[in-house]
């Protein structure tokens, strides 16, 4: 496809939040352009858990969701660094599905409804005077510029314009919330298919649970400073560190590993961020980013979508202004996600630490009625 030089909305990233902004609003006519900087189908650092309070929306992108026969996951096994460990219900639950497929087959619904996804693409700046004029590169074409009425941030964790605009959370010192990475397999196990396995280690934790095509996504995360200790070698660190959880123990020694494996990322932050930077709207962890401990980081991006696409389209109609909009958006995030965020941020502590971990998972087992509200208040409801 050509690519124009006015649009109505520019995406900046092609993940769950970007692609599924980009279904709503091209399905409603509007010129969308989305700019991904990798090539789909492409592997991405994730948990690869979904809350069930997502399915409805799926639905109503248009997603064959209920065909795909994806795990339902409705039990969580909780495990401490000593081995100790914990077994509950899910209040709500989810399933397990690769980002590999759910991406690929989000990007298709986008192209579909008209959208322009533009992959191997990076966004080198952003500029605004009424309207926004943001310039591009790619593998392929030197550097080209487009303008639209209205631009979001949809590119993750971190991106350049992150660094560009100075925002604020890249400026925050407190160790225990900055500068983690993160590890991701896809794996062939003995794990039951409704069980999402939550193993503690020192100064990190590691996800297990089933996806599409009997495969199982394992996903850890921890310091940046535990692997600068293990020489920045991956496979030392998961022998000298994971592995003294014998619940991974046993799953390292007993999984395969996959092609492709393992995919990695860098400078993590949980820091508070804004939810508007230089008029542009940010969805998904752009916005902020719950600990993947929490498992519901995928949820909240789909739900921020939701909430920006409804107002983006008010404010294409005339219906409201351009700082109702923007204020209406942060107040609508805050009002569903910010709770949901500090208490991510609030458990992350606890997890990080050996013994505040081995104590956590002891009082889960001593009072198992405390389990469920520390999960409900990490989790939403349909949308």
């Amino acid at each position: 496809m050509q690519v124009q030089q006015q649009y109505d909305v520019a995406i900046i990233g092609g993940g769950l939040a970007g692609l599924s902004c980009a279904i709503q609003l091209s399905a409603l006519g509007y010129s969308v352009i989305v700019f991904e900087k990798e090539k789909y189908p492409f592997h991405k650092v994730c948990g690869e858990y979904i809350s069930l309070e997502s399915w409805n929306f799926f639905k109503q992108l248009g997603l064959d969701i209920e065909d795909m026969k994806l795990p339902i996951i409705d039990t969580l096994f909780l495990t401490s660094p000593n081995g100790n460990s914990f077994t509950t219900r899910l209040p709500l639950g989810g399933f397990g599905i690769s980002r590999y497929k759910l991406d690929d087959q989000l990007a298709t619904l986008a192209r579909q409804n008209g959208a322009l996804i533009l992959e191997e693409t990076k966004v080198m700046q952003v500029l605004f005077n009424e309207e926004f004029e943001i310039s591009f590169t790619s593998r392929l074409t030197q550097q080209k510029t487009v303008r639209t009425k209205i631009c979001c941030g949809a590119y993750g964790k971190r991106s350049n314009l992150d660094v560009k605009w100075r925002r604020k959370f890249l400026q925050q010192q407190d160790r225990k919330l900055n500068n983690y990475v993160a590890v991701k397999y896809h794996i062939q196990t003995e794990w039951k298919d409704n069980v999402i396995g939550l193993h503690n280690f020192k100064d990190g934790y590691c996800g297990v649970s089933k996806i599409e095509e009997g495969k199982y996504c394992l996903c850890y995360m921890t310091s940046s400073k535990n692997l600068r200790i293990c020489n920045n070698d991956i496979e030392h660190l998961e022998r000298s560190v994971l592995m003294k959880n014998p619940h991974l123990e046993k799953i390292f020694s007993e999984s395969n590993i996959m092609h492709e494996f393992p995919v990695t990322i860098s400078q993590i932050n949980f820091h508070k961020k804004s939810q508007v930077e230089n008029h542009v709207l940010m969805f998904g962890d752009a916005a902020g980013m719950i600990t993947p401990l929490c498992g519901n980081g995928m949820s909240i991006a789909l739900h921020t979508s939701k909430i920006g696409a409804q107002l983006i389209r008010r404010f294409l109609q005339g219906e409201i202004s351009r700082n109702h909009m923007e204020e209406e958006y942060i107040y609508q995030w805050q009002h569903n996600f910010a709770r949901r965020l500090q208490t991510g941020r609030t458990l992350q502590k606890f997890f990080g630490s050996t013994i505040l971990s081995n104590v956590f998972v002891s009082l889960f087992k001593m009072f198992p009625f405390l389990a469920s509200p520390v999960v409900k208040m990490t989790h939403g409801k349909s949308f």
